[in-house]
């Protein structure tokens, strides 16, 4: 399935940004790169992408992977350049996320009560970060705290979490 969904989402994404016109807080209109979302539980990596459209308004697009979990999320962020520091930018933001588990091949981070082998979960995840742009070079990164609000099955909040990446920037 994760061969199907990856290269139509990146399409998707890639198109509608080329058609957007952009006067971003953040010094960069898209760029694309690894994201890594760790903490009290498995760390997961996969592709990302993110797209300003103008203002201080962005979208970013992520697929993690990890032992037997794929994660699809879209997260909207409110982002600002802190004055001063060329390049630094603060945001906050939240958007859902789509996790498909299988527990037959030894996923084990929560234990549902119902016994399922398999699942599809949904979540919340807000998320408060900084991101730099260095300032010389098509290249940004961003780290952030990013808690995982599990909104289905066996209902929860893990505040432990964060993300980290690592952009190309495109335009």
């Amino acid at each position: 399935m994760k061969k199907v969904i990856l290269p139509f989402l990146t399409l998707f994404t890639l198109l509608f940004a080329a058609h957007q016109k952009a006067n971003a807080q953040t010094p960069y209109r898209t760029a694309i790169g690894l994201g890594i979302d760790l903490g009290d539980g498995e760390t997961l990596f996969g592709p990302q992408i993110k797209h300003n459209f103008g203002g201080n308004d962005a979208v970013n697009a992520q697929v993690l992977f990890g032992d037997n979990i794929t994660v699809l999320g879209v997260d909207y962020s409110y982002n600002k350049r802190i004055p001063g520091a060329r390049g630094l930018s603060w945001y906050i933001g939240v958007g859902p996320q789509v996790s498909f588990i299988d527990y037959d091949k030894g996923y084990k981070k929560y234990h549902w009560k119902d016994g399922d082998d398999t699942h599809v979960d949904f979540a919340i995840r807000p998320a408060l970060g900084l991101e730099f742009r260095i300032p010389s070079a098509p290249l940004a990164m961003h780290f952030d705290w990013k808690p995982w609000w599990n909104i289905s099955h066996d209902v929860n909040f893990d505040p432990s979490s964060f993300s980290l990446g690592f952009k190309f920037v495109l335009k």
